[in-house]
């Protein structure tokens, strides 16, 4: 019988990280039915000069809510993405009570800039409250790619505890519920228990998240039902109570593989190479630990209305679920500003480089688009904080700033992108969606990091996209094209693809804006599960509707 689709003509790097072959690629019933020469098909798709290669898979998202209202989960799915991980950071969207959905929504609203509004407006928070009917529900609604979430710990919490998860230790018995509730995702097919101590994560009225009032029995114990059940990822932001040693020392007790985010890199630092040296160490005990690490540098582009990576300082942590003329009042005070500068003077200061900052955009000062904050403050003689409050209280609060705030040094990038012992994340994807947009990582990796600056031949970048991701989180029908799998295939021009460009829109609920990278360049055609939902270099809205994606079950 005729095969459903050929992709012909191209150079097949299947994500193994074998060398690249030429060959056509069948697909039929939403499977690789064949790879080889001269294959036939009811219809064909032109891959000649270019690379045909499994979809990509992005870890790192925070797609939990965006999966109701945009099922085709932009602008990854523009990217080669064809599966995606939600639930990270410890931030899933259930288990929730009825009367805890402001409490989490305003704790997803401080901590990854998710709209309050877009959240009560485009989830349907009615139909489920378990993280397992959760998953029945984003099941039900279908979706275009594949979608697999952690259970996270913050979630847990709130559930267990209401708002008092945000101020103090569980009892036992608390504990026992919540490794109860952490049992029963894992039952439902939740890919693993996620959770955070990084300092900026500050949720409801600025208090640190919930999961960063746990200690480090409480976080373990909420680990044991993938010890037990022998599934799943575990996925941290470490620090406080979590040092390395004892991560090491856990994950040997869990038995299932951890993955951190994100190790980053400096300008002038080693501290990759110190932390890479201590894991590989580990590694060679049998510790299977993967540090998270990206292709990107993080640049922010905050407002001093959300100004995000403000908020671990006290002063501003104060603000964060304060009215607007409070926030305004405090800016205008001298002696609020002295106190905060004081503030950045201390143990954070390390996460503030004032020379990576400038105006990006602004409706009252326009001169001063692509401005350096410490070039202005010099000339000024003011702080480089004086700069950006007198700007943006002339603006009202809209001025948006950018800022590196990690990820600068490209030497560094290029030393953890080559090694064997890491995973691509961090993408953020569907998080802090007014600030950045790193969801065209892999476009990025292809053009600039494989192209540009031959840091990888292609092949071992694909299997970093592909076939590494699928083999640490048991998507055993993923990651690899090979006759029998399914069919989450992308075909994209080596010679051309790039991330393009970001353009700010305003396409979510309760008019949400974002950030978003919605035109590629060099990507061809994307399938998921068999499906078109890119052809010829555009998407395919029909391809779309059939939401053929699969929800990703542990």
């Amino acid at each position: 019988m005729d095969n459903d689709i050929v992709l012909r003509g191209g150079m097949v790097v299947d994500g193994t990280g074998a060398v690249g072959f030429e060959a056509d690629v069948a697909v039929k019933d939403g499977r690789i039915s064949a790879i080889g020469k001269g294959l036939s098909g009811i219809r064909e798709l032109d891959a000649s000069g270019q690379i045909v290669c499994p979809g990509f898979i992005d870890i790192h998202t925070h797609y939990d809510a965006q999966v109701f209202w945009d099922p085709a989960l932009s602008p990854s799915s523009a990217h080669g993405v064809t599966s995606v991980v939600a639930g990270n950071c410890g931030f899933s969207i259930a288990p929730v009570h009825a009367d805890g959905v402001d409490l989490l929504a305003h704790t997803l609203q401080h901590v990854e800039d998710m709209s309050f509004d877009t959240l009560a407006a485009g989830v349907p928070w009615d139909e489920f409250e378990t993280f397992p009917q959760y998953l029945d529900a984003v099941e039900r609604h279908g979706m275009s790619l594949n979608f697999g979430c952690y259970v996270g710990h913050t979630a847990i919490r709130l559930y267990a505890m209401g708002d008092e998860a945000y101020e103090r230790p569980a009892t036992p018995t608390e504990l026992d519920n919540m490794a109860g509730l952490v049992d029963g995702a894992m039952a439902a097919g939740a890919l693993g228990f996620a959770s955070s101590w990084a300092p900026t994560h500050r949720g409801d009225k600025g208090r640190p998240v919930p999961s960063r009032v746990a200690d480090f029995a409480e976080v373990a114990a909420l680990m044991e039902p993938l010890r037990t059940r022998n599934k799943g990822v575990v996925a941290l932001l470490p620090g406080g109570a979590m040092a390395n040693d004892a991560m090491f020392d856990l994950q040997r007790h869990i038995g299932r593989p951890f993955t951190w985010t994100a190790l980053l890199t400096m300008a002038g630092s080693d501290r990759h190479k110190d932390v890479m040296a201590e894991h590989a160490e580990a590694r060679a005990t049998g510790v299977d630990v993967w540090p998270q690490v990206s292709c990107r540098p993080l640049i922010f582009q905050l407002t001093m209305l959300e100004p995000f990576t403000f908020n671990p300082w006290p002063n501003f942590a104060a603000l964060m679920d304060r009215p607007i003329d409070e926030r305004i009042a405090a800016y205008r005070d001298q002696s609020w500003r002295d106190s905060t500068w004081d503030q950045f003077q201390g143990g954070l200061s390390q996460m503030l480089n004032w020379s990576s900052m400038a105006v990006a955009e602004s409706a009252k000062r326009p001169d001063l688009i692509g401005r350096s904050i410490a070039e202005l403050a010099e000339e000024q003689s003011i702080t480089p904080l004086d700069v950006m409050l007198d700007v943006a209280l002339s603006d009202d609060l809209m001025t948006r700033f950018s800022s590196v705030v990690a990820n600068s040094d490209p030497e560094g990038i290029a030393f953890l992108l080559q090694r064997d012992d890491v995973l691509l994340g961090l993408a953020d994807s569907g998080a802090h969606v007014s600030q950045l947009c790193d969801a065209c990582f892999a476009t990025d990796l292809l053009g600039n990091w494989v192209r540009e600056r031959e840091v990888m031949p292609i092949e071992k970048a694909v299997h970093k996209l592909t076939g590494e991701p699928a083999a640490v989180y048991d998507l055993s029908d993923r990651g690899v094209l090979e006759v029998g799998r399914a069919a989450d295939v992308v075909v994209f021009d080596p010679e051309t693809v790039a991330p393009g460009p970001l353009r700010r829109v305003v396409d979510f609920p309760a008019n949400g804006e974002r950030l978003t990278a919605d035109a590629p360049v060099g990507m061809t055609h994307t399938l998921v599960n068999g499906v078109p939902i890119r052809i010829d270099g555009s998407a395919d809205p029909e391809g779309f509707n059939k939401r053929a994606g699969t929800l990703l079950r542990s």
